[in-house]
């Protein structure tokens, strides 16, 4: 499913050096990654997404050598293959922003009705017609959670998906994941600072021994 080797990773600046020597998360597994601020795990995500490329090693993910794809492939992947939730939520006002910009998506009532369920799942079917400007900031993360189902991914990489919600909801929001991942058979990796979650994990990766 998931394969880094050798990995090196590199910003501009050259003041942040990620190595992993060797990680493997194998399909259907549900993993949470932990570590100090600033030790890459977010980089960790889109590295295996493709949104960044590394300095050194390789990275397979979903069966595929991202290093031998082109720009569009890694993003066709991402679009079709796996579900998305990070901290800047990227929202552009809707749910079904994936079926709108690649033609591979086939938009129909099927999804939209499944778009509309998983929005009064989450708890914001009643937000539907508001654009993201007019949503709190626990909102648009539910948003953008709902957003990282609607294509029905084999992999979700979730970066603190439960950051900005209140107990409730924070519980509703990891419940659909984990729920999610276990019907589908689906692997979720998710970077969360809240430790009293890992025991919802089947497997717990600590990131401060990767940070150089």
């Amino acid at each position: 499913m998931i394969r880094l080797s050798g990995l090196r990773f590199t910003y501009g600046d050259g003041d942040f050096e990620l190595r992993i020597p060797e990680l493997t998360i194998e399909r259907g597994e549900r993993v949470a990654v932990v570590g100090p601020s600033g030790s890459g795990k977010t980089t960790l995500l889109h590295l295996i997404a493709g949104i960044a490329t590394p300095t050194g090693g390789s990275v397979s993910t979903l069966g595929c050598g991202l290093a031998a794809l082109s720009d569009a492939q890694r993003r066709d992947l991402r679009i079709k293959r796996i579900g998305l939730v990070f901290q800047e939520f990227e929202l552009l006002d809707n749910l079904l922003v994936p079926y709108r910009i690649n033609a591979a998506l086939r938009l129909d009532a099927a999804v939209r009705a499944r778009a509309e369920a998983l929005a009064i799942r989450v708890g914001i079917g009643d937000k539907l017609a508001r654009g993201a400007g007019r949503l709190s900031q626990g909102e648009r993360q539910r948003v953008a959670v709902c957003r990282a189902l609607i294509t029905e991914p084999e992999l979700l990489l979730a970066d603190e998906p439960t950051g900005n919600l209140d107990p409730s909801n924070k519980g509703r929001v990891l419940d659909i994941l984990l729920e999610y991942a276990e019907q589908r058979g689906a692997t979720l990796v998710t970077v969360t600072h809240d430790h009293d979650l890992l025991p919802r994990f089947a497997r717990t990766i600590d990131f401060k021994s990767f940070a150089q």
